[in-house]
């Protein structure tokens, strides 16, 4: 059995990776605007424009899993990027083969090695209920690491709720720059993704892990999640930052992680790339995910500390 994880490996913050085979979403419109008398596509996420000495981009906050209904742009989206002469997407999702290299550097235990040596018995146990409720027998991914199997369990969970990888912003973006011939740049990779997870020491993956099937068990993962793409839907931005409160508050493996590691750490290294891409781009539409754009210390926030000069859209 050959499990496709690429979707789940980072559902904590609702992952820019995809197992979805390499096709972008082909059926969707560019143009949010009323045609044949279909309404507008409504506004989702949060759209900034960023400007600074005669340059000027983009910043949208995505989200990584979606319904059918969610693959339309808001008219102010399209027009930004058409407008763009690049996208920028935090890591390119149509081809796998560097996820899978990374997979096997960061994520996977050697042959012949298995996770039942890396965690305690009681541990162990969980996981192997937790994995039969989602048919998955534990012989098929005994080689993964703890903090993979966490968030492999967490998407599993999204999509047997109808939360599809396939109907992900970043799709959406992708296709429309492929038909509008843009360059695509990426802010990350994906063994820089991965090697962050495989920097938790062991005891610190094992908890990851726990920490996961607790919220399983008891229903704030697929809550939390939702809370977060519904803040998305509805473009609130109240709703965002209590979303990223939920995400980041308490002092777990998992809040502890995301609030120092994958935005606290990312975050000023995407501000980063992201003025050395206005410097190469006459005008950049950034798409990345939602809670990199909430809070104190989210890009929009960064950027201004930087000198420059952003207008919230929506």
């Amino acid at each position: 059995m050959r499990l496709s994880i690429l979707p789940y490996v980072l559902p904590v913050m609702l992952s820019v990776l995809c197992a979805v085979p390499a096709r972008a979403v082909e059926s969707f419109s560019t143009d949010g605007a009323a045609t044949a008398g279909v309404a507008p596509a409504p506004r989702h996420g949060a759209l900034y424009r960023i400007s600074h000495e005669g340059r000027m981009g983009y910043l949208y906050g995505t989200i990584h899993v979606g319904k059918p209904d969610d693959t339309l742009l808001a008219p102010e989206v399209a027009h930004a990027l058409a407008d763009a002469s690049a996208l920028v997407v935090e890591l390119d999702i149509r081809s796998n083969d560097a996820f899978q290299l990374a997979l096997a550097r960061h994520g996977m235990y050697a042959d012949g090695d298995s996770i039942v040596h890396h965690v305690s018995p009681a541990t162990l146990r969980q996981l192997v209920q937790a994995l039969a409720r989602a048919g998955i027998a534990l012989h098929d991914v005994e080689r993964y690491k703890p903090w993979l199997l966490g968030n492999l369990l967490q998407g599993l969970e999204l999509d047997r709720n109808g939360y599809r990888r396939s109907a992900a912003a970043e799709y959406v973006l992708l296709a429309a720059a492929k038909q509008q011939d843009k360059t695509v740049r990426e802010l990350e990779s994906a063994d820089y993704q991965l090697a962050m997870f495989d920097a938790l020491d062991g005891a610190q993956q094992e908890q990851y892990l726990r920490e996961n099937l607790a919220d399983l068990e008891d229903g704030h993962a697929l809550k939390r999640s939702r809370d977060l793409i519904d803040a998305w839907r509805a473009a609130d931005t109240l709703r965002i930052n209590a979303a990223l409160r939920q995400f980041t508050d308490g002092s777990s493996v998992n809040a502890t992680f995301m609030q120092t590691t994958l935005l606290g750490k990312r975050n000023p290294e995407m501000a980063s790339a992201i003025e050395r891409i206005l410097q190469q781009d006459r005008v950049a539409f950034v798409g990345v995910g939602l809670l990199h754009l909430a809070g104190a210390n989210g890009l929009p926030q960064l950027l201004r500390q930087r000198g420059y000069t952003i207008e919230q859209l929506y």
